[in-house]
């Protein structure tokens, strides 16, 4: 079972991953609306097991502490974003909200890793540029990739905010994700999903 749904103020998208048979469920970028979170997993029957987080900017981990709270399940984060949790007071400065609370993840996610369910396994490709702690999360039995910022349709993460870097996003794209089956799934941080396919062949950042 797979729900994506966009959240906050930035439409982050919110990804639920579920195996209604476990009765168990993995949440990647709760940014915001934890209430709807919340009564979806409810409503679906499903025991929280994990928080994944793409990346430290606001918008896509805003809400996990009091994710994490309501439910107990572990926050995993790439360790090089730490900076990113300390930068928040100024993050939602720039977006003219309030500082959500935030905490140093239980866990961290680097390449190598498997995290998610023991029936929906993901293995962590580590693809900074966006930020330097930016992960994807590739769940190969599914076909699929939840590619935070780093990937869009037709586009690629901004690397002009803190800790970003333009040659790195590419690098990152060409060696960690671009070699993916081309059938590939992707659920981008924003906006619409897409395939590895299609952006090998048309995403004009990724053409030289």
């Amino acid at each position: 079972m797979i729900e994506s749904f966009p959240v906050g103020p930035l439409q982050c998208n919110c990804t639920i991953l579920g195996d209604p048979v476990a009765g168990e469920a993995i949440v990647i970028d709760p940014g915001d609306e934890i209430g709807r979170i919340t009564k979806r997993l409810a409503e679906l029957g499903l025991k929280l097991k994990q928080i994944l987080i793409t990346h430290g900017h606001i918008d896509h981990v805003g809400g996990a502490l009091k994710l994490k709270r309501l439910t107990g399940a572990p926050i995993l984060m790439n360790e090089g974003d730490l900076m990113q949790l300390k930068l928040m007071p100024m993050q939602a400065a720039w977006l003219g909200i309030e500082t959500p609370e935030t905490a140093a993840p239980d866990g961290n996610l680097a390449t190598g890793n498997v995290v998610g369910l023991e029936t929906l396994p993901a293995a962590v490709l580590h693809t900074p540029g966006h930020t330097q702690g930016s992960v994807c999360l590739h769940f190969k039995e599914l076909n699929l990739l939840v590619a935070g910022d780093t990937l869009f349709a037709g586009s690629i993460g901004r690397t002009d905010l803190p800790g970003g870097d333009e040659r790195q996003i590419l690098h990152s794209i060409h060696t960690s994700l671009l070699g993916l089956p081309e059938e590939t799934q992707v659920i981008c941080g924003h906006g619409a999903q897409t395939t590895i396919g299609l952006e090998r062949e048309r995403n004009p950042f990724l053409q030289h």
